[in-house]
């Protein structure tokens, strides 16, 4: 089916770079696009026609790191650094997802939210729970959501609500494993907790697990100095972080690290080297006293960074949000290392928050030929002056302040799941 949607078309095909099309013709062939413009390619004038006027047709958003059993704690324990948060807070929270109707109830909610703000593709942790992990990927795939669902491996150094045995850990993941559907929009990643969580019987069955099954990980890295120096005490074989994922083959390509806050030049190099993907939280490494990641040096250096919305240590779900936190961290970052450093643009943060994270999951530059579409169709024509403005300062506006009220529909894979 050919579909022509018209309107002011805004992607960024590169860092840094803004492509912006107004009154342009997004041409779609079964929902992948087919081509940009501001004519109408020829033999599309019998084309499906949606006239989006004078709104702005951006992309979609990707959330590269977000706990999905932590929605319902989102704003509680801000006051609190990042060991402390888990123990009060975290571990009790997601306890409760023992239960499979509350977590049908919570996951149906938050894919909900999640589309309604215009984020379409995710990498996710569930809990430690089997089912409540299916329930999960049933939700976001019925919401429309495409991405990776990963179910908790965490068999030391939770707490008595929230632990599970080696084997028990074991024997669910596999079980998870082989009821996935390959031909789903979700799914699996391996997703052990983060180091203290996972013993290194239950490490090195998870890395096994990964290279026999070519399976994507998730994990977290360097995120706080205190957590860096537990990793240290036990492994004290493995000089740094990075080394206590390594050592069991978890720390390839393709997998995505939440954080690194404290990442070193060493380390920096080794992410790079392996082609491991940094999942920033700018937010959440604020609330929790974490730090503010060294992004514009990553950046240089060649890291691949996508933006995460970290719920509920993060306490901003929408993504856009999320985008205008990584810029004024950026800014925070400039201002303490004495100006010496460049900060993010809101053209470098959109790229981080769509196109740098669509590359995970297969998409090419932007609205590039070839892709399934996803994106949202913003209505800013409430706001003041809003005629009088460019479409550039319409979209840096937008960035800053729409909320899912100005969201009019959402587009993913092709598939309109809102509006």
């Amino acid at each position: 089916m050919r579909q022509v949607l018209h309107g002011h078309i805004i992607h960024a095909p590169e860092l840094g770079k803004l492509e912006i099309i107004e009154n342009g013709y997004m041409h779609l062939e079964d929902g992948r696009i087919a081509g940009l413009g501001q004519e109408l390619l020829p033999g599309w004038a019998d084309g499906e026609r949606v006239d989006y006027g004078d709104r702005l047709i951006m992309q979609s958003f990707c959330d590269m790191h977000l706990h999905a059993p932590q929605y319902p704690m989102l704003g509680m324990g801000m006051d609190l650094p990042l060991l402390e948060w888990l123990n009060t807070y975290t571990f009790k929270t997601e306890a409760r997802f023992k239960d499979v109707d509350y977590a049908r109830e919570v996951y149906r909610r938050l894919a909900q939210e999640l589309v309604s703000n215009g984020t379409t593709r995710v990498c996710a942790f569930s809990s430690l729970h089997l089912e409540s992990t299916r329930v999960l990927m049933e939700e976001f795939e019925k919401a429309g959501i495409c991405g990776y669902v990963g179910k908790v491996n965490m068999d030391r150094n939770g707490s008595p609500e929230l632990e599970e045995t080696t084997e028990d850990s074991i024997r669910d993941t596999i079980a998870w494993l082989d009821g996935c559907d390959p031909s789903a929009h979700i799914q699996p990643i391996l997703t052990p907790r983060f180091t203290p969580s996972c013993t290194d019987e239950l490490m090195a069955e998870l890395g096994r697990l990964a290279k026999a099954r070519g399976l994507r990980v998730q994990s977290h890295l360097s995120e706080n100095t205190s957590e860096i120096a537990w990793v240290r005490e036990l492994h004290p074989d493995c000089p740094q972080y990075w080394e206590s994922y390594e050592k069991y083959g978890l720390f390839g390509s393709h997998t995505v690290m939440a954080h690194c806050v404290h990442s070193d030049a060493r380390e920096r190099e080794a992410i790079r080297r392996n082609n491991v993907v940094v999942a920033h939280c700018p937010d959440s490494n604020i609330n929790l006293i974490s730090g503010v990641a060294p992004i514009r040096r990553m950046l240089d250096e060649g890291i691949w960074v996508t933006l995460g919305s970290d719920i509920a240590g993060g306490a901003i779900l929408p993504m856009m949000g999320v985008i205008a936190s990584a810029i004024r961290s950026s800014k925070v970052r400039r201002i303490s290392e004495n100006w010496g450093v460049d900060f993010l643009t809101v053209a470098e943060g959109y790229y981080l928050g769509t196109t740098s994270g669509a590359k995970y999951f297969g998409s090419g530059n932007g609205f590039a030929c070839g892709d399934g579409l996803h994106a949202i169709v913003i209505d800013d024509r409430h706001y003041v002056d809003t005629g009088r403005l460019s479409v550039r300062d319409r979209f840096e506006r937008a960035i800053y302040r729409a909320d899912a009220n100005d969201i009019k529909a959402v587009y993913s894979e092709g598939r309109k799941i809102k509006g």
